[in-house]
């Protein structure tokens, strides 16, 4: 569809950006884009190429997601320092079913935890300051031992490293380059969405 005569229209509170549109449905706005895409949130598009959301479609979409806003899966709380890992896994997770939350560090993901409390961490190993073994201590020290479910990931893969996140009480690991479809069976396998 392309917008036509609206699109001329700057300032009508009707049409929203792509980032206006996100902000009002609470989510980022790749994943608005992917639900364009698969046809869940109708978007119009300017010559340019452009996406406008119209105001009335995404409230419809929300009162068909829930009360007032979008259905809220299982909260999956996401720390790696890699911006791109983290984008391109939240995307798959929100796809999914989960809310996402993103920490760049492993004392921002402590913070985190601290106003709310995750269904499910991704953990990564590779970190500076403070690693992923240490976070993973800190989180068994604070709420117990398997008490929040944690997957461990990283670019170092061998045999003693799946075996020492096991040892040490993390409820999965999985290597880096992961397969998307791999890295979102095991959160399903663990809290299903």
């Amino acid at each position: 569809m392309t917008l036509g005569d609206e699109s001329g229209r700057r300032g009508d509170p009707e049409w929203l950006t792509l980032g206006q549109a996100a902000r009002f449905l609470g989510v980022a706005q790749s994943t608005i884009r992917k639900w364009s895409d698969q046809g869940r949130v109708p978007a119009f598009y300017t010559p340019g190429g452009h996406r406008r959301y119209r105001r009335g479609d995404l409230e419809a979409f929300l009162a068909r997601s829930g009360p007032g806003r979008a259905k809220a899966g299982p909260l999956v709380l996401l720390v790696d320092d890699d911006d791109r890992v983290r984008e391109l896994v939240r995307v798959s997770l929100e796809l999914a079913g989960y809310t996402v939350r993103e920490a760049g560090s492993a004392e921002d993901g402590l913070a985190a935890m601290e106003e709310r409390k995750p269904d499910l961490v991704l953990l990564d190993v590779m970190m500076p300051h403070v690693d992923g073994w240490e976070m993973l201590r800190r989180i068994q020290e604070r709420y117990g031992v398997g008490a929040i479910p944690v997957v461990m990931f990283s670019g170092k893969v061998d045999e003693t490293v799946e075996t020492q996140a096991a040892s040490r009480g993390a409820r999965g690991f999985v290597g880096k380059p992961f397969d998307l479809e791999q890295l979102i069976e095991r959160a399903k396998q663990i809290v299903p969405v």
